[in-house]
């Protein structure tokens, strides 16, 4: 059997380097697959480096949430390691672990898709447009693959983050272990993310920090050990998991808690822009990582995660660099109107989006701590 460091250098040996002008080049053209750090895999070496990802425990595809071309991978790679390991789950981040009943049903052909996405409560759960993942639910339903609910309640993940794992009765942790202390390089990574999170008033920023690392690796550690229980019960079993690229880069979430579990091989896998010169790419950033470039004329997106919220639409997530986050969307925000018209359901607002050309400005009104806020969301030109 095959270590996930001994699959990194397997990697580099197969691999020319990357040009002299990377600085000023893209990688790869998209449809190309990189090395960990960051040379092309040669045509003729992809079925190799296919078997050898398909001999490992657990295969993480890192994903950003609202990317279409990201799912269309995602499905893409499923496919060519289920040819070469017929005995396959699908570990998904979208669904706690209450909702595996649900799951099995849907694998199992009980529920229609409106079925499904009621009783998963797609549109509290996870909020992202389920069209986006439809494709990978209908794959693992073809094929009778187990799918299964790798996380935990958001309100653990938010308790643990308010009061520190101590803080958190044993009951209420939904049987998750203690993370593992987490790496010194994963703590420089929630260092830059937690630069741009919310913060109360009064409370120390260490404390926040401290508190900011185990609501992470807690919830790492749910998903890792989802995954794990699983093996214990299949060890011949490979595990595909749909989650967060946040998740996988440089193996310092759920593959490092994995790690801990006693699940040692596991490869991590990524998309990588074409746009983004290879001088940008970070050695050790995943085991492999896929070159794609969105479509032009995928429809325009707000860039948030939603639930509904009795009155309005309100934002669980807004993703860095987005659209949202220039115009000052906030997690907690409600949206009660889009362009003037009142919405009461995240389709109504990505219905809204979906429709407008580019370059459009979108005028929403918002409720923040009871206070009424105009923000204007401005979608940038077409290319």
């Amino acid at each position: 059997m095959m270590s996930a460091r001994l699959l990194s250098l397997l990697l580099v040996t197969l691999l020319p380097a990357c040009t002299s002008q990377a600085s000023v080049q893209p990688c790869a053209q998209p449809g190309t697959w990189l090395a960990h750090d960051g040379e092309q895999v040669r045509a003729q070496l992809l079925q190799g480096l296919l078997a050898v990802l398909a001999r490992q425990q657990v295969v993480l595809l890192g994903e950003t949430h609202d990317s279409a071309e990201d799912h269309r991978w995602q499905l893409a790679t499923l496919a060519q390691l289920h040819a070469l390991r017929p005995d396959l789950a699908i570990g998904f981040e979208m669904f706690p672990r209450r909702l595996q009943p649900v799951l099995d049903r849907w694998v199992a052909g009980e529920l229609s898709e409106a079925e499904f996405l009621r009783l998963t409560e797609w549109e509290r759960v996870w909020g992202y447009d389920a069209r986006l993942y439809l494709p990978l639910f209908h794959y693992a339903r073809m094929n009778r693959l187990p799918m299964l609910a790798l996380n935990v309640e958001r309100s653990l993940i938010a308790t643990v983050e308010a009061q520190g794992w101590e803080g958190v009765p044993e009951q209420r942790r939904e049987g998750v272990s203690r993370p593992a202390p987490p790496s010194t390089g994963y703590l420089v990574q929630l260092r830059e993310v937690f630069a741009h999170h919310p913060q109360k008033r009064g409370e120390r920023q260490e404390t926040a920090f401290a508190r900011f690392v185990e609501a992470q690796t807690t919830w790492d550690r749910a998903m890792a050990q989802a995954i794990a229980d699983y093996l214990a019960h299949r060890p011949q079993a490979l595990v595909v998991g749909i989650v967060g690229a946040g998740h996988v880069r440089h193996g310092h979430g759920i593959a490092y808690q994995l790690k801990d579990l006693g699940v040692t091989r596991v490869a991590n896998l990524l998309t990588w822009d074409a746009r983004v010169p290879c001088s940008e790419y970070a050695v050790g950033l995943a085991q492999a990582v896929y070159v794609v470039q969105a479509p032009q004329d995928d429809p325009p997106r707000l860039g948030v995660a939603m639930e509904p919220a009795g009155a309005g639409v309100r934002i669980a997530q807004v993703n860095a660099g987005s659209v949202a986050e220039a115009a000052g969307l906030r997690p907690g925000d409600v949206i009660t109107e889009a362009a003037g018209r009142s919405v009461h359901t995240p389709q109504d607002v990505r219905t809204t989006v979906q429709r407008l050309p580019p370059g459009t400005w979108l005028p929403l009104r918002v409720q923040r701590d009871g206070v009424a806020l105009e923000l204007i969301a401005r979608f940038p030109p077409a290319p």
